[in-house]
């Protein structure tokens, strides 16, 4: 497979339609991206980078989204996760604002580098509920991506800890702000759909 390199990032955000600042601004996130998730796998073996690249197409092409730092905030929302000394580098390339964003959309035990604890699951849920609509849209996205990429997970507690998430809030949380926009509610419709189709590729 051939490595993903800084040019098929800045196709993937849609770098050729944006002013030149914006496309100045690509290519810093893009570069980041490279070095943040570089060296690190998803559970199903690939390079992390696929993930959040497959949330920037799913934003783009599916629901419509047009605005760079939406998709530049889909491109880098799982940096602190998997990197969080990388906060400061975050900071100095794209500003405290944007990274302030990112870091509202990480539990606090990745940010903190410390294993999960009481309390942290109540926490990260209030966290989520409370991101501003477009930040929840990357959110759902990168929760229907990893739902559509559910199968390739060896893990199948973790992907019966998934989909009990999904039922119990996600999907919950997307219906309560299909209504605040109709990318929103475009968002929460193929969410539900990818859960259906899901539960009935389960039964027997």
């Amino acid at each position: 497979m051939k490595p993903i390199d800084l040019d098929h990032v800045l196709t993937v955000l849609g770098d050729a339609a944006r002013t030149a600042d914006q496309q100045s601004r690509a290519r810093v996130a893009g570069g980041l991206a490279l070095t943040v998730y570089d060296g690190h796998t998803r559970d199903q073996g690939s390079p992390y980078l696929e993930h959040p690249l497959a949330v920037v197409t799913i934003l783009r092409t599916e629901i419509g989204v047009g605005r760079s730092e939406t998709l530049f905030l889909g491109l880098l929302h799982d940096a602190l996760e998997v990197a969080p000394e990388s906060e400061a580098l975050l900071v100095d390339h794209l500003g405290g604002a944007f990274t302030a964003r990112v870091r509202a959309m990480t539990a606090d035990h990745r940010l903190e580098q410390r294993s999960k604890a009481s309390g942290d699951e109540t926490r990260w849920r209030a966290k989520q509920a409370a991101l501003p609509p477009e930040d929840l849209l990357v959110r759902l996205a990168d929760r229907l991506h990893n739902l559509r990429d559910l199968g390739a997970s060896p893990n199948l507690d973790r992907r019966q800890r998934f989909l009990q998430s999904l039922n119990d809030f996600h999907l919950p949380l997307a219906d309560a702000a299909r209504g605040l926009s109709p990318q929103l509610a475009a968002m929460h419709a193929l969410l539900h759909a990818e859960y259906v189709r899901q539960q009935q590729e389960a039964r027997p």
